[in-house]
């Protein structure tokens, strides 16, 4: 049976209504999909989309984007996977039907159960919204007056988290307006379940395999209170027999578009029947908390042919293979002076391909780690690859990393060529210049203020000088961390990691001092950068 029939009103009906769909019905003869002459399904209908772009001229070129050879892996800044052709095959004739969601979803849930060996299934928008619809269900069920009420929360309004397992992506659990209780150890997690413990929230990694925080007693000791477990295995092989579900955990989220190279805004959610079933009923198409969380047919049936390929897959072939891409890569770069090659292992499930770090002298080869990533991004075609290392002056033993996870066949020698050129031709590039002079005094109370792109941010810092070297505190609106860094003459450099939960903000300020004033830029990692002024007291 469907958990919603019916709605009162559809936005169509409401444009109806008002008169602002009369306009375009009397057009509707000439849709591109309507029936030709004899009655037949128009080439429209039914043609397989081809690519047409080429390097230089396509859809992402036109509106002043640069693709890139993927030579980092499923990083989602970075667009994630490279979908599978069955993957696009899937969506395209799932955009051929309509279909009623509700009865959808129930079909892939039974299907992603067989695949998975798991008792159902459910495609979501990604494993970040696997997490927080699985927190929704374990807090909510299917109560209506529950899920409408969210996120303000009775009862159940606690998740508890691993210290080992907090990360940025258990803000899925806290978005919903759960508590979180962060644990230590066995005996404390077994001290703080209590009737407020909605559910228990793992990220999979080496730590959770053995000892008292492994996911098999963290499990054994949750299944004695009747609490739900969920593992976060985003980036991992969906292996069957599951080793989550096994170790007893009731529900596992994964990410669709990393190794399973289905849609990249897709995910799993598999365990338990009814919590599966109770956290779609929270996502669109119902109109309950996770309504944001919209999962179409297309993204839907991509991720259930994204996983039928997965257990047909030749895997061990696919390692063979992009163990053969970085020999290739190796031995294009081996003859020159001052490297050196190491293949890194994977160390779990996730991101499980082996990687190849080059490494060299910079003062032999006149280039640097930071500088090569540099210029392999700058350059055409555009290649992004991991991990820069070496700066000037001081840090000139230079590597990089290849991970050969989303390339595709050819990119290989592509990546080699590029490194090979930037290595032989590096070009000239100068030391950083370093003001020279009496390092200004910077000590003291400062009042900060950051002028972010949106908004202004106040700050305190309190900072101790001796010679050039700077430390201190930085109290922010809500966190705290500490600073270090450095003053040569008139230039102050700071820097600061600030724990936030799960998560954590890293700061590099830069200014010039003007007596009791400094001001200049900063930069927060991946939120971006601003400007920034501060008065000593």
């Amino acid at each position: 049976m469907s958990l919603f029939t019916s709605t009162p009103w559809s936005r169509r009906e409401v444009l109806k209504k008002s008169g602002i769909l009369s306009a375009a019905s009397a057009v509707s003869a000439v849709s591109p999909f309507a029936a030709n002459a004899s009655g037949a399904p128009s080439d429209a209908e039914q043609k397989m989309p081809v690519r047409e772009g080429t390097e230089k001229d396509n859809l992402f070129t036109r509106i002043g984007v640069r693709p890139l050879i993927n030579g980092r892996g499923t990083y989602t800044i970075i667009s994630g996977s490279r979908s599978l052709p069955q993957v696009k095959q899937a969506m395209f004739e799932a955009s051929n039907y309509f279909v009623q969601l509700d009865e959808m979803m129930d079909g892939i849930g039974a299907q992603l159960g067989k695949l998975t060996g798991a008792e159902w299934g459910i495609a979501t928008t990604g494993c970040e919204a696997a997490i927080c619809l699985a927190t929704i269900a374990c807090i909510a069920g299917t109560d209506i007056e529950r899920c409408q009420a969210l996120p303000y929360i009775k009862g159940r309004d606690q998740v508890i988290i691993p210290k080992h397992s907090r990360n940025p992506y258990d803000v899925g659990a806290r978005m919903v307006g759960a508590e979180i209780v962060e644990v230590d150890s066995a005996e404390e997690f077994r001290a703080k379940i209590s009737a407020r413990t909605a559910m228990v929230y793992i990220m999979s990694s080496p730590a959770t395999e053995k000892g008292p925080m492994s996911i098999r007693n963290l499990c054994a000791i949750a299944k004695e209170k009747g609490i739900p477990v969920f593992v976060d295995a985003a980036a991992e092989e969906p292996l069957n027999p599951n080793i989550h579900l096994a170790a007893g955990a009731t529900l596992v989220g994964y990410s669709g578009g990393k190794c399973m190279r289905g849609p990249q805004s897709s995910g799993m959610l598999i365990g338990q029947k009814d919590l599966c079933k109770a956290a779609y009923y929270q996502a669109a198409p119902h109109h309950c908390y996770g309504r944001a969380f919209k999962c179409s047919k297309e993204e839907a049936m991509g991720l259930l042919a994204a996983v039928e390929q997965w257990y047909k897959r030749d895997h061990a072939a696919e390692q063979r293979e992009w163990r053969l891409w970085l020999q290739n890569i190796e031995a294009r770069i081996k003859p020159l002076p001052s490297t050196s090659f190491e293949y890194l292992e994977p160390e779990d499930l996730s991101n499980k391909a082996p990687r190849l770090r080059i490494k060299w002298d910079a003062n032999v080869l006149k280039i640097t780690g930071t500088e090569l990533v540099a210029r392999l991004d700058a350059g055409s075609p555009r290649i992004l690859i991991d991990a820069g290392v070496g700066h000037r002056p001081d840090a000139m033993a230079s590597s990089v990393i290849i991970m050969p996870y989303m390339m595709d066949a050819g990119e290989d020698r592509i990546i080699a060529d590029a490194i090979y050129e930037g290595l032989t031709k590096p070009g000239h590039y100068e030391n950083p210049v370093v003001p020279t002079g009496t390092a200004v005094a910077v000590n003291g109370a400062w009042s900060v203020k950051i002028q972010y792109p949106r908004g202004i941010g106040e700050q305190t810092f309190l900072l101790e000088q001796s010679g050039n070297s700077v430390t201190g505190t930085q109290t922010g609106e809500i966190y705290h961390a500490k600073l270090s860094g450095v003053v040569h003459a008139d230039t102050v450099e700071l820097h600061s990691n600030m724990e936030v939960p799960g998560n954590s903000i890293p700061w590099t300020f830069k200014g010039k001092v003007d007596g009791n004033v400094v001001s200049g830029t900063v930069t927060m990692g991946e939120y971006g950068g601003a400007t920034w002024s501060a008065t000593r007291s």
